[in-house]
């Protein structure tokens, strides 16, 4: 790769790493190309950015972003995986550890600033994504909307059930 090339790379990288909420660095040996190109394409679907890339360039990338704070974790066959939503990634990133155990093994995280080992990385990856998270607030939101709903509704229906009753006596 000649050094035009390089410094495109490196550019690139950089400005995905300054717009990531998270960027994971994991170990990957032994994966075949199946498997591979099945992560790659899940990591497409969730909005994931799923790259390997030289450590050297990704240590210069990292420069002034908040993956700085891990660029020393650049060393050997490592993937870095970069996302908008802190949570997909890092659950994205537990799935493929356990369907490939010993094969991809997460090392170290950078969510907004913060930097995770292994185990915040799991206890990032058991929170609810930002989907599941709205759908929790609408719920909360429009419980008590619906429970007003059934409260104004009831006078009408035991009016219908005592009219429909009488209606039944009168008849028989």
């Amino acid at each position: 790769m000649d050094r035009g090339t390089k410094e495109q790379v490196v550019a690139q990288l950089h400005e995905k790493m300054s717009n990531a909420a998270i960027a994971i660095i994991a170990e990957y040996r032994g994966l075949d190309v199946e498997t591979v190109t099945g992560i790659r394409a899940k990591c497409r679907e969730n909005g994931v950015e799923y790259k390997v890339v030289k450590n050297t360039l990704a240590r210069l990338a990292a420069q002034g972003t908040q993956v700085e704070k891990i660029a020393d974790s650049f060393v050997g066959p490592v993937v870095l995986m970069l996302g908008a939503d802190p949570v997909t990634p890092a659950k994205l990133v537990a799935d493929f550890a356990k369907e490939n155990e010993g094969k991809l093994i997460p090392r170290v995280a950078v969510a907004q600033g913060e930097k995770l080992d292994a185990k915040g990385l799991e206890a990032l990856a058991k929170m609810p994504s930002l989907p599941e998270l709205r759908a929790m607030l609408v719920g909360v939101l429009a419980a008590p909307a619906s429970k007003l709903a059934r409260v104004l509704a009831a006078p009408g229906q035991q009016l219908a059930r005592v009219i429909d009753a009488r209606r039944e006596k009168l008849a028989a």
